[in-house]
């Protein structure tokens, strides 16, 4: 089944991305990767803003302590959206010059997880997954990555799933909310190329997993533990990027999309790829964790 899809904001981002609903402020965050903006949108009024950073940035969380805590090309940050004061929180020692973060969230305990990407030369096995803890030291948490993307962890707290884009497999761990340790790495969802590439990812209040394909021009629900394709949003938009449950409710699908790259004649029959799309899929999301430090 098929869902239909309305446009929420003509954004036009070259790579919009990092959609996360911020339920205290019920506004929705998200990024333009290489423009180095951070956008605040208001569904209510329809009114967006973004405040730029000075470098690319690959992902968006609402911070505890006010603001919010990004992941830039370096490492980590914290950002006021209101003054525009921006911090660095931590640079990892191993992350390579060549190399820029990507996607992440936080997890149950409030640590912000963001993965990196290559953005030069060989890219395969180049990349890692980075965890910034409360006192802000940083671990990282798995090497040998492409293309760090989604990830959520189980509403029991006690798996975490993982996207490596080039795979084309969500792949979940064993993961222990107490020392953020993951293990037993395995295949949970697995799809054909011809879906495209497996990229952002939310939970929603039942557990399944939802995910943005790039090239695919959809969201899909899978069950996890089963790797059943359950629901299908179509997006008038070939590169789907992430998505985030929002709304009063958090039953609103927020889905980012992205431009760059796009030919003019991919671009004259999408008209507005590089939005931003709501859907009402029939299922809510749970609340975002916010970054401890």
């Amino acid at each position: 089944m098929a869902e239909e899809v309305e446009l929420a904001l003509d954004a036009k981002a070259d790579l919009g991305e990092g959609a996360i609903w911020d339920v205290g402020r019920g506004v929705l965050y998200w990024v333009d990767i290489m423009a180095g903006a951070v956008h605040v949108f208001d569904p209510a009024s329809g009114k967006d803003r973004f405040v730029s950073v000075g470098e690319p940035v690959g992902t968006v969380v609402p911070r505890r302590a006010g603001g919010v805590a990004v992941a830039v090309k370096r490492g980590f940050a914290a950002l006021d959206l209101d003054s525009g004061r921006f911090d660095m929180l931590a640079v990892p020692n191993a992350h390579p010059a060549e190399n820029r973060f990507n996607d992440g969230k936080c997890d149950p305990a409030g640590r912000f997880w963001a993965g990196t990407m290559a953005t030069s030369g060989p890219r395969e096995g180049r990349a890692s997954l980075y965890c910034l803890f409360p006192d802000r030291s940083v671990k990282k948490m798995l090497d040998g990555v492409t293309t760090s993307n989604g990830i959520a962890w189980s509403l029991d707290r006690k798996t975490m799933y993982y996207i490596d884009t080039p795979t084309l497999t969500v792949w979940a761990f064993d993961y222990d909310e107490e020392t953020a340790a993951i293990s037993n790495r395995r295949p949970a969802v697995s799809a054909p190329k011809e879906m495209g590439y497996p990229d952002g990812m939310t939970i929603d209040a039942e557990g399944m997993l939802w995910v943005a394909y790039w090239q695919g021009a959809r969201v899909a629900r899978w069950d996890p533990k089963s790797g059943r394709l359950l629901q299908t949003i179509r997006v008038p938009a070939d590169l789907a990027t992430s998505c985030a449950f929002g709304g009063p409710k958090l039953d609103a699908l927020y889905i980012t999309t992205a431009r760059m790259g796009l030919k003019p004649e991919a671009l004259a029959s999408q008209s507005h790829a590089g939005g931003i799309f709501v859907a009402y899929p029939g299922a809510m999301g749970v609340k975002a964790f916010e970054f401890a430090g």
